[in-house]
């Protein structure tokens, strides 16, 4: 990246794919101590070394990301994460619908994704879900309201969210559905029109990420094959004259922007173990500068890690 001009001395680190949890535990910790004596350039005798010459060192790890399942998530995994240095969590929603859950052989319910979601929240991370349309059971109308669920139910309200709609492989187990007329994957319009109306559910607290899953479409056997689903549904919203609030959406990136013309906004939402409030700084144009996650933990309730009892969180801080 510095031999093309890149600056570096800022990093985020995201190890994904498959579940992060299911590793040994010594070998989670050498590999988060290599990656770190990576950024440092030197090697080090244990993590917590590793972690403090990061801290003053020229390419600082300013995210450690890692993925795992919800049903992997208890108080222990918590501590071992925060030892870890994890800032950022993901995890696969994929369904609100228990049905859809099964018929797919998730292995976990919704109430394992509520559970994941309290916990990592009150432990001070910041939680990245994804969630699948189009999977075995669902149609377009189901979708868009499960969709509205991440939303309407206080347990979830992710902080950022990939949008991953199925796609159909000539070697997964659904591709056997699909012959037997049990499975139909979304059309190209219908895919859109659900894009389009989810992106419009999203709440301005929340960044959409990714909205298709990096597999070549010329893999795909039925169904949409058009790899830029994001722009074709923002094509859409701005012709049905609408405009996605989600911080991807509105963030400053290339623009200029002065300091002078911004002004803080405060937006409160309650989750079922806190209250929110999603502080940022925008233009007239609403166009975002900068925000802060600050994360207040109900006092009627048991905090899952006793140290971090009555201590308000800042579980992100992005300009």
């Amino acid at each position: 990246l510095e031999k093309i001009g890149h600056p570096a001395e800022k990093i985020e680190l995201l190890i994904l794919g498959g579940t992060w949890s299911s590793y040994r535990r010594d070998y989670q910790e050498w590999f988060v101590q290599r990656c770190l004596d990576a950024l440092n350039g030197m090697d080090s005798g244990t993590l917590g070394e590793a972690q403090a010459r990061n801290a003053a060192a020229t390419r600082r790890n300013v995210g450690l990301v890692v993925e795992t399942r919800q049903d992997h998530i208890d108080a222990d995994e918590l501590r071992w994460m925060r030892y870890l240095g994890v800032t950022k969590v993901q995890v696969g929603i994929q369904s609100m619908d228990e049905q859809v859950l099964a018929l797919n052989n998730r292995g976990h319910d919704t109430q394992s994704t509520r559970d994941a979601f309290r916990l990592l929240r009150l432990a001070g991370f910041k939680i990245h879900g994804h969630w699948m349309p189009n999977l075995l059971g669902a149609t377009p109308e189901s979708d868009v309201a499960d969709y509205g669920r991440l939303w309407t139910d206080p347990a979830l309200h992710p902080d950022e969210l990939k949008i991953y709609p199925t796609m159909l492989l000539a070697n997964a187990e659904l591709y056997e559905y699909w012959q037997r007329g049990e499975y139909h994957p979304y059309t190209e319009e219908e895919v859109v029109d659900v894009l389009v109306q989810c992106k419009l559910q999203t709440p301005r607290y929340t960044r959409l990420t990714r909205i298709i899953r990096d597999i070549p479409t010329t893999n795909v056997v039925e169904g949409f094959k058009k790899a830029n689903l994001r722009q074709l549904a923002q094509q859409e919203i701005a012709r049905r004259g609408r405009q996605c609030q989600c911080i991807r959406c509105r963030e400053v990136r290339r623009e200029k922007i002065e300091a002078e013309d911004l002004s803080l906004k405060v937006e409160t939402y309650k989750t079922d173990a806190t209250t929110e409030h999603f502080l940022s700084f925008v233009n007239g144009a609403d166009r975002l500068a900068g925000f802060l996650r600050l994360s207040m933990p109900r006092q009627d309730a048991p905090h899952p890690l006793a140290e971090l009892e009555n201590h308000a969180m800042i579980r992100e801080v992005h300009v």
